[in-house]
């Protein structure tokens, strides 16, 4: 009897075991972390940087780049950052090294933190130590524009006109519309040509 029931039961379990295992759902795609999803935005706006139609169109897309960088810092960090500028600009460069120092405690990879504190040791006078924190910047976001100005002021001070020109190429060519960057490579171009005669 027990035989009479089992016999269906095991035909109906054959084709299941025949058929071929399906093999499992694919995972969800992992979510892209901020850092990467403001590093795709970066990659979009840098290259509409360098298409923009003209002067306003790349400002308003510097604009949106320099919020983005702003963005990848700690709130502590950007209070900072924003005191020591409101420091430099009331001409109290001491100051603003102190606050951007501090910055750079708490946040090393802020490659705009670097590029502030430059600004604050070119005021007080130390180009070399200027120089080393533009270069830091760079490293941190080679795309950094206003970095390559202030390095290519830096170089036009020493005497490097060169060393300037280049600079300020490097920058025009990641923001070709920069406000007033044609007049000034014009202008650098010409004293370089008559610097090498």
């Amino acid at each position: 009897m027990v035989l009479r029931w089992a016999l269906p039961l095991l035909l109906l379990a054959v084709p299941a075991l025949a058929q071929p295992a399906t093999a499992p759902a694919p995972a969800p795609a992992a979510r892209p972390s901020p850092a990467e999803t403001r590093r795709a935005e970066l990659d979009r706006l840098f290259e509409a940087l360098k298409t923009a139609p003209d002067a306003q169109g790349g400002q308003l897309v510097e604009t949106r780049i320099r919020a983005l960088w702003s963005q990848s810092v700690s709130p502590a960090t950007g209070l900072l950052l924003r005191r020591g500028l409101r420091n430099l600009q009331g001409n109290e460069a001491a100051e603003a090294l102190e606050d951007f120092d501090a910055a750079l405690v708490l946040d090393p990879a802020a490659a705009d933190a670097w590029l502030l504190r430059a600004r604050a040791q070119a005021r007080l006078g130390d180009r070399v130590a200027a120089a080393g924190d533009l270069r830091e910047a760079l490293r941190l976001e080679p795309r950094h524009f206003g970095a390559l100005i202030q390095l290519s002021e830096l170089q036009e001070e020493a005497g490097d006109l060169a060393g300037a020109l280049r600079s300020l190429d490097a920058a025009l060519a990641l923001h070709p519309r920069m406000p007033g960057g044609t007049e000034r490579r014009r202008e650098l171009a010409r004293r370089a040509e008559g610097d090498a005669l």
